[in-house]
C-alpha cells in the first residue's frame, strides 16, 4: 500500500508540475509592451526634502508625470487618475510614481509635502519632486518628450501634457500599441481608458 501511495503523490506532483512550469516561465518573459528607450536620468528633492534620482526607481515599475501644485485646469484630474493608481497597487513595494513639479518657485518640499498630504497620498514610493526650473523643463521637453512651458496667457500660467510615462523595472519607457500597430508611447491620464491602459500594463510589467 505504501509504493501504491508513494506512486499516488509522486504522480500528482507530476502533474502539478507539467502545469505549473509554463505558468512560472510566462511569469518571467517579457510582455509585449514596445521599449521606447532608456528613462533620462534625472536626481531631483522630494515631498521629505530628500535627494530622489532615477537609481531610485531601479526595480520598480513607475508613472512619471508633470504637473504643478496650483493648476487649475488639468492637473486635478490628473491627480486623481494618479491615486486610482495608487488605490490599485497600494502595499506593492516594486511600484512607484514620480509626481515632477513645473513650478518650482512655488512648489518647494514643503508645499508638496502639503499638497501630498490633501490628495491623500499613502504609497511610500509616490515622490512629489521639485529642483531647478531649467533642469526640469529640459528633462520634461528634451528628456521624456513631454511638452512643459510657461504661458501668462493661460490659466495658472504653465502649459504641460497630461500625458503619463510609464517606465520598468530596468529603467526603460515602455507602452502598448494602438489598433494600428504603432506604439502609442505615453498614456492619457485625463481619460478613463488611458487610466485602465496604464493599470492593465503596469500588470504586466511587474509580472515581468
Amino acid at each position: 500500500m505504501k509504493n501504491k501511495s508513494y506512486i499516488g503523490i509522486s504522480f500528482i506532483v507530476l502533474i502539478f508540475g507539467i502545469w505549473a512550469v509554463p505558468k512560472i516561465i510566462a511569469k518571467f518573459q517579457k510582455s509585449d509592451l514596445v521599449e521606447i528607450g532608456p528613462v533620462p536620468a534625472f536626481k531631483l528633492t522630494n515631498q521629505d526634502n530628500k535627494s530622489i534620482s532615477d537609481k531610485d526607481y531601479l526595480g520598480k515599475v513607475y508613472v512619471v508625470e508633470f504637473f504643478f501644485s496650483t493648476c487649475p485646469t488639468i492637473c486635478p484630474k490628473m491627480n486623481q487618475s494618479m491615486l486610482q493608481l495608487q488605490e490599485e497597487f497600494y502595499g506593492n513595494p516594486n511600484f512607484g510614481i514620480a509626481s515632477i513639479t513645473i513650478d518650482p518657485a512655488k512648489d518647494t518640499p514643503q508645499v508638496l509635502k502639503e499638497h501630498a498630504n490633501l490628495l491623500g497620498v499613502k504609497h511610500y514610493n509616490w515622490h512629489f519632486l521639485t529642483g531647478d526650473k531649467e533642469y526640469i523643463y529640459s528633462l520634461a521637453n528634451k528628456g521624456f518628450n513631454l511638452y512643459a512651458g510657461e504661458n501668462n496667457k493661460v490659466a495658472g500660467g504653465f502649459e504641460h501634457s497630461g500625458l503619463f510615462a510609464l517606465v520598468d523595472k530596468n529603467g526603460k519607457i515602455r507602452c502598448r500599441k494602438d489598433a494600428q500597430g504603432n506604439p502609442i508611447l505615453y498614456y492619457d491620464g485625463l481619460e478613463a481608458s488611458g487610466v485602465e491602459a496604464i493599470k492593465e500594463d503596469i500588470k504586466k510589467l511587474l509580472d515581468e
